[in-house]
């Protein structure tokens, strides 16, 4: 029996070259010319004035936090529905995450509802565009100009993605992006930063820098960098520019295979939700689909387990995801919840992921498919 696995990594065609490169360097090989060639295309990529690679994503949601200059006792608004990286960054600055809930439909922030959580401490937005799927921006972006809030963009997911044209991670304060392992580009471990706000650039490069002006005496304007600000080691490393650069070359092509393995599942999963037995994802006016996860929500919740328990007898792989955050030991130590979270309470344990990745074949896609409704009628 073929085993579906829940996700494979995708082999970049320049992948062994660039790694090659660097790994047998000469005088012809340009000192850095991996992290030179990844910021290029990202800069292209994303028509953003000002990005940085980092260590992770994490890296680059705590670069915001610091930038955001939070005090002990800020609050920010996010979703509790979202990975722990989110509410650490600003419960490490000495703020208070405060948890709303989110949409039935998008599994995104509510927006319709952040207003009630805003108190005079507040200093920031987190958005999370779950699945690479955005958030209603127009609205949040409306709401932090009338409120005088920043935005930051938690766009873990989302390369690829896009909100009314623009690149997912680009249309807030700031944003980050992950490459980690598991998601669309990866090398591994690594992330981005970006930052769509000028009077923001020269602090974030000396905060990602371990605090120095390294990047200064990089583009020559110093003949030698110092320590002049606050900041620590979120740099990525040399190795991991390397594969980087060669999985960014093959972006579109990822989010293509992918986004056509996701619209497969959304058609062939159609019935299912017609009769009443699942959820399929919906996507926000203006949104567009990259294909990193494919998630189902299970009408009953306790049919979950039997329904991924009959997916691994098979070879296939179907996970959960979050357990809300305002429901764990650290959530409610650090955060603060303004209101019930009713939508993601009855969300988060109906979830169930399905298998997706670059070069799954139709055939496996509709076996999962098959499967699935085969599980529906044994349950």
């Amino acid at each position: 029996m073929e085993k579906i696995i829940f996700n494979k990594r995708f082999l970049a065609r320049n992948e062994a070259n660039y790694l090659g490169q660097y790994l047998t360097p000469s005088e012809t090989v340009e000192n850095k010319q991996f992290e030179k060639k990844c910021i290029s295309i990202i800069a292209k990529k994303l028509k953003s004035s000002f990005v940085y690679l980092t260590s992770s994503c994490t890296a680059a949601l705590e670069v915001s936090s610091i930038l955001s200059d939070l005090e002990p006792g800020d609050e920010v608004i996010m979703p509790s529905f979202t990975f722990s990286s989110t509410a650490n960054a600003v419960a490490l600055r000495g703020g208070v995450p405060v948890f709303v809930d989110i949409k039935p439909d998008t599994l995104n922030i509510d927006e319709r509802i952040i207003n009630l959580a805003i108190t005079s401490k507040t200093k920031a937005i987190v958005v999370v565009h779950y699945a690479g799927l955005a958030c209603n921006m127009n609205a949040i972006l409306k709401l932090a100009k009338d409120n005088g809030l920043l935005v930051i963009e938690d766009a873990a997911q989302a390369i690829g993605s896009y909100y009314n044209g623009m690149p997912l991670g680009t249309i807030g304060d700031f944003g980050a992006i992950s490459f980690h392992k598991t998601k669309n580009i990866q090398c591994g471990e690594g992330g981005l930063f970006i930052s769509s706000n000028s009077q923001y650039h020269d602090r974030a490069a000396h905060i990602i820098e371990k605090g120095t002006n390294r990047l200064e005496k990089i583009n020559g304007s110093i003949d030698k960098y110092e320590w002049v600000s606050l900041g620590s080691s979120y740099v990525l490393s040399d190795i991991q520019t390397a594969l980087l650069a060669a999985q960014l070359l093959d972006e579109e092509q990822v989010t293509s295979l992918r986004a056509a393995i996701w619209q497969q599942y959304h058609l062939g999963l159609e019935e299912l939700e017609s009769d009443g037995l699942i959820t399929r994802p919906s996507i926000e006016k203006g949104s567009s689909v990259n294909g990193h996860i494919y998630y189902i929500l299970i009408s009953k919740p306790h049919n979950r387990k039997l329904i991924a328990e009959y997916l691994a007898l098979r070879g296939i792989s179907a996970y959960s995801h979050y357990e809300p955050l305002h429901l764990s030991p650290a959530g409610r130590q650090y955060g603060h919840i303004p209101f019930e979270l009713n939508i993601t309470e009855d969300i988060a344990p109906r979830l169930l992921r399905l298998p997706i990745w670059p070069l799954m074949t139709p055939v496996h896609v509709q076996k999962v498919i098959t499967e699935l409704i085969s599980a529906f009628h044994m349950v």
